[in-house]
């Protein structure tokens, strides 16, 4: 790692080294997380399980994966990033690997719901704050907007292949390319992942080289950490704003269109490859709007950018039942490219708000708990989706309530971090 640090230190900032690296990890959480849409249906044929029972499964996993945001956070700064990450990514690979053998509904619930859901909390957006905040203190909104954009990706990258595994040989095959892919990455992190700059003898990106090496760990326990965080945030009025808002953020992305998009188009005679290659082609549109939204994010108004991603995002999930009946270049492409557009556009002006709000010390750890509020918004979403299309036999009015969401979340972002007005002199 010395001699790779050396060798970049002539070109360019090891910083970027360790986005390229959690970037993969990211990309690989992503695809494992977006595994469940394209298996959904392929289930309930095998086994004859209620689409309720596996939004259960995907419901438990989304809430998880939020709520172990803020820990996974404490973890790193007092077990260290790389031991942590390392952890989190074996669990992963086995969780995924055993789930070949299940048989009973209960098995999906606990593989995929509490063993990858805890996992996948410590590989997502609270690594990508973690590690942005430490390797930067120039750039950290263009560098978080790459970090999200993974998301993307692994969409892009995992569903149209898995579908198309699916479509050929089942669902069985699909967990163990995905458990050998995350197995993949272990040898990366342990050679290419230093635990922080003063590691390898670096300052942060932009930061000044007379600035005091950052070194010690913090010696709190973990548990106190994110304890002690959440209870220095919570009388504040921007952390619910920020949380609330990230929670309908995470119901109308990963909890519902993540869930039930593909399955929502079979409901219109599509297949799941089809389906899954909308879902790739949102995923191509994301992975540039999100990247331009961490460079706006380092110019602009944060709050505004967010009142703009969440209104048009309501007006896309608004648009979206009369897309499936407006033919081929006025339905879902039009869909796919507003809403992908806007997918996780939100996380940079999120991150950066949370930082402006909440200082450099506790940020990481607030960011968590912010990111719990988008998982249990994900997780609600998930569950009801199931619900109301088995109740309705459609999902029209669960698509409609997602959009009218947005809308609302576009109104609250509007009141974080404003500055307070002096009162007019008399």
């Amino acid at each position: 790692m010395q001699a790779i640090a050396r060798w970049a230190g002539h070109r360019f900032h090891y910083a970027w080294i360790v986005i390229g690296v959690t970037f993969l990890i990211m990309l690989i959480t992503a695809g494992t997380r977006a595994t469940p849409s394209v298996m959904m249906v392929p289930l309930e044929e095998a086994f004859g399980w209620s689409r309720t029972s596996i939004s259960l499964a995907l419901s438990i996993n989304l809430a998880l994966f939020g709520l172990m945001g803020p820990f996974a956070a404490a973890a790193m700064q007092y077990f260290g990033l790389r031991r942590t990450v390392l952890c989190a990514l074996l669990l992963l690979a086995g969780g995924v690997g055993l789930s070949a053998l299940m048989r009973e509904s209960w098995q999906l619930w606990l593989l995929w719901g509490f063993v990858v859901g805890t996992a996948t909390g410590a590989t997502a957006m609270t690594l990508g704050a973690v590690v942005v905040n430490r390797w930067f203190t120039q750039r950290r909104g263009f560098a978080m907007g790459l970090l999200t954009a993974s998301t993307a990706t692994g969409q892009l990258v995992f569903l149209p292949l898995l579908a198309a595994v699916v479509e050929r040989h089942g669902w069985q095959p699909v967990v163990l390319i995905v458990a050998v892919v995350i197995a993949a990455v272990i040898p990366l992190v342990l050679l290419l992942l230093p635990e922080r700059p003063a590691t390898l003898g670096l300052h942060p990106y932009g930061a000044a080289h007379d600035a005091p090496l950052e070194t010690a760990p913090s010696q709190q326990n973990p548990l106190q950490m994110a304890f002690a965080a959440l209870q220095r945030a919570m009388p504040r009025r921007d952390f619910w704003l920020l949380f609330f808002s990230f929670f309908i953020c995470g119901a109308t992305t990963n909890g519902y269109i993540g869930t039930h998009f593909i399955a929502m188009c079979g409901d219109y005679g599509l297949s799941e490859v089809r389906g899954a290659g909308v879902l790739a082609v949102m995923g191509l549109f994301d992975l540039l709007g999100t990247t331009l939204s961490g460079w706006l994010s380092d110019r602009y108004n944060n709050r505004v950018l967010l009142f703009w991603y969440y209104g048009l995002r309501g007006l896309a999930l608004l648009y979206l039942p009369s897309a499936f009946g407006l033919g081929y270049f006025l339905g879902l492409p039009v869909f796919a490219l507003f809403y992908g557009l806007d997918w996780v556009a939100t996380v940079p002006p999120t991150v950066r708000l949370t930082q402006d709000v909440f200082g450099h010390a506790d940020a990481p750890i607030v960011f968590g708990w912010i990111v719990a509020g988008h998982q249990l918004g994900a997780a609600f979403a998930a569950l009801m989706g199931g619900v109301l299309r088995n109740t309705l036999g459609t999902y029209t009015l669960a698509t409609m309530i997602a959009g009218a969401l947005c809308l609302v979340a576009a109104l609250l972002v509007l009141r974080i971090h404003r500055p307070a007005v002096a009162p007019a002199a008399a």
